[in-house]
């Protein structure tokens, strides 16, 4: 449980895969219009990368390294397959909002890189952790953006008008450069938390060096 936590955390907040690697920016760029749009390519991409990463930790000791890059494509491509037909069988008007980036799952580089860095080198119950918590965080980014760019581009949410009627719309904000202002943005408010916190924690640990430094004189006199 503390493991999985742990993991939870990474994938949401300290190592997270948009606001902090800054991988996966065309569909961030580019769904991110409705919030709808967001969640459903952020929970699809979460169950290619369960699935995926499940699939190549079981696989990983009969992987040849010589060709686990196309390998790990492979199995990625065919869960991707099937996350698609499945969205054109039940959630037919979401496949076609999305369109284009549901087959473009397949070279996400988020995915790529959890099946290299992690699943590769894993065994099965955390590999699925660190899909879950990964695919949560990218959901979690493209969620945020969208919100923003919705509710303020288009004064709605899920499609329902929010906003009164007496609210002018910031445009720009549904077009393609509001999607790298938005993001830049959240990017940036993102590093100042996550750079306070290394700043209290480096600060904490100069603290306790000095509080140990002066205990260590304080016995040396003494003695």
């Amino acid at each position: 449980m503390k493991n999985f936590l742990k993991q939870l955390k990474e994938g949401l907040l300290d190592n997270n895969p948009t606001l902090v690697q800054l991988l996966g920016m065309c569909p961030t760029l580019a769904t991110t219009t409705s919030v709808k749009n967001a969640f459903g390519m952020g929970l699809a991409t979460t169950a290619v990368l369960i699935c995926s990463n499940l699939f190549i930790s079981l696989l990983r000791k009969f992987i040849p390294k010589q060709v686990r890059i196309a390998a790990y494509i492979v199995v990625i491509s065919g869960f991707v397959t099937a996350v698609e037909l499945l969205m054109r069988a039940y959630f037919y008007s979401l496949y076609q909002s999305l369109g284009l980036f549901i087959p473009l799952i397949v070279v996400n580089c988020i995915i790529l890189a959890r099946a290299e860095a992690f699943a590769s080198k894993n065994k099965p119950l955390p590999s699925i952790v660190d899909g879950v918590s990964m695919g949560l965080g990218f959901t979690l980014a493209l969620a945020l953006l969208a919100t923003i760019r919705e509710l303020f581009g288009s004064g709605t949410l899920f499609g329902y008008q929010v906003m009164p009627d007496a609210y002018e719309p910031i445009t720009v904000l549904i077009l393609p450069a509001g999607a790298f202002l938005t993001l830049g943005f959240l990017i940036a408010v993102v590093q100042k938390f996550r750079n306070n916190a290394e700043d209290k924690k480096r600060l904490a640990e100069i603290r306790e060096n000095r509080d140990h430094a002066t205990a260590e004189r304080k016995e040396e006199t003494e003695a």
